[in-house]
């Protein structure tokens, strides 16, 4: 398949075949590696590690904005 670069800003751009976005799975904003190998551009789709909720915690070093609370007497008809 035959493409053209074309001005984009400062640099140049290609567009890339949606069939080709489509089988690679390739979405607008993903994150892609572009490399130079033998005289050739190699462009891969950067894999997101995706971290659990506990994973985040672990490396948390902020501080705490959880307080203390309490339940006040029923105002009305609530059941405690």
């Amino acid at each position: 398949m035959e493409a053209k670069l074309q001005k984009w800003g400062n640099s140049d751009g290609i567009r890339i075949p949606s069939s080709i976005l489509k089988s690679l799975k390739l979405k607008t904003n993903d994150k892609v590696n572009i490399k130079e190998e033998n005289n050739k551009i190699i462009i891969t789709k950067i894999k997101e590690e995706k971290i659990s909720l506990e994973e985040r915690f672990k490396s948390y070093k902020g501080h705490n904005l959880c307080k203390d609370f309490e339940w006040d007497e029923p105002k009305g008809k609530e059941i405690w």
